[in-house]
């Protein structure tokens, strides 16, 4: 029987590292695998260019369609109209209402023959719907975020039209957090499996950085943020508020594109609060360096808000970053972060971002106790090894492919 796989995603091959580590593994496990992306983003092409001539499976990039604004706006103005008068939203139109490179992604999925078709997104959902009822094949999903729990209203209402309609036929689903999982079994039927966003051992430094025990006396602690895009609303105002109430010197450093001119705005803010030489920005770098890049600090910020429900309910790649690198985690107290902590012992923290003094206090009580932070260190150090990594995680999304197939042979 063939075992042939479509992923389907609407985002640049390169910051897509879920793809990537989902083609991988379907590979190495003897699935025949094409990934069809979207150039969405013309700076990302290089990088592209690079991944899509290393990989060991079939990659089709797709542009982004001309007048994708002005489609969007008019399937929009229908979608508008038809709800207002009570009617259910074609999963086409919500779609298309949604936004994205839906025709093009439908398009060249349609040309590559599969048996299982795995859409990322929304949209990447909806273009390998299409294709997987024109070929009979299988549907898959996978969860990234909790995409109904994000946006507008009415944004969240085409999400809910098109996953309602889509997800109880997907016989493959995948999630990157528990709690995401729960709430697409709650609105759908559908249970997926977690696949949390760990990384392969290889990226992995070679061996831990020295504590801040071991570095000259006086140093300050070193904390890390990163991010594709630096913004206000990833709770790192009131880190800085705290870093200027500490009795010990912490410094703070923020990785991410800077385009908004977000990064100097928390820079003000930490010039006003008398610590402006203590924040540092870095510009953007490779993914497959972000591992190496935060081993030498002290601790790694997740710092989710409560913004939405999808991130309340998120568990994001930067605290699996951060513990393949040996670095303990600083997590905001959401209900993701809350339930995963006991699982961290000492090589986390949770913190309420809305009390910046207690938040001073947890950070005084690590750059003050260098036993602390030899334990919590060593503790990131070994879950990144023994259990958050990739080569343990992938078993959870090769035994949901393979649950699909072997419904499939027997069914047949």
């Amino acid at each position: 029987m063939s075992r042939a796989i479509c992923i389907v995603s609407p985002g640049n091959l390169a910051f897509t590292p879920r793809v990537l580590k989902e083609a991988d593994a379907l590979h190495e496990a003897g699935y025949a695998v094409t990934a069809v992306v979207c150039d969405r983003t013309a700076a990302l092409r290089p990088f592209d260019d690079a991944m899509a001539a290393s990989v060991p499976w079939k990659v089709v990039r797709v542009p982004p369609p001309a007048g994708e604004r002005a489609f969007r706006q008019a399937a929009e103005g229908a979608a508008r109209l038809l709800l207002a008068a009570g009617g259910r939203l074609p999963v086409a139109l919500a779609a298309r209402a949604y936004g994205g490179p839906l025709a093009p992604l439908r398009r060249a999925a349609c040309e590559v023959p599969a048996d299982l078709y795995i859409g990322h997104y929304v949209i990447g959902l909806a273009a390998a719907a299409v294709a997987a009822g024109q070929r009979g094949a299988m549907l898959g999903f996978d969860a990234e975020d909790y995409h109904a729990g994000e946006g507008t209203p009415f944004a969240q209402n085409l999400v809910r039209s098109l996953e309602g309609a889509l997800m109880p036929s997907c016989r493959h689903a995948t999630a990157a957090a528990p709690l995401i999982g729960d709430a697409y079994a709650a609105h759908y039927g559908v249970t997926p499996t977690t696949v949390l966003n760990v990384f392969p051992l290889a990226m992995a430094p070679a061996a831990p950085a020295p504590p801040l025990a071991q570095r000259p006396a006086g140093e300050p602690l070193r904390a890390y943020w990163f991010s594709q895009t630096v913004g206000l609303d990833r709770g790192l105002q009131p880190f800085i508020q705290a870093m200027a109430r500490t009795r010990m010197p912490v410094t703070l450093d923020i990785r991410g594109d800077n385009r908004w001119g977000h990064g100097e705005r928390l820079v003000e803010l930490a010039r006003e609060l008398g610590i402006a030489e203590r924040v540092r920005l870095l510009p953007t770098a490779p993914p497959e360096e972000m591992v190496r890049l935060a081993a030498p600090y002290d601790i790694g910020l997740s710092l989710e808000t409560d913004v939405s429900d999808n991130r309340r309910f998120c568990l994001t790649n930067k605290i699996f970053t951060y513990l393949l690198a040996g670095v303990p985690v600083l997590l905001s107290d959401t209900p993701a972060q809350r339930a995963l902590a006991p699982d961290l012992g000492a090589a986390a923290r949770v913190i309420s971002l809305s009390d910046p003094g207690a938040i001073a206090a947890t950070l005084d009580g690590l750059a003050g106790s260098p036993q602390a932070r030899i334990d919590a260190s060593a503790c990131a150090w070994r879950l990144g090894r023994d259990r958050y990594n990739w080569e343990v995680e992938k078993a959870s999304l090769l035994g949901s492919v393979a649950r699909a197939f072997e419904a499939r042979r027997v069914a047949a």
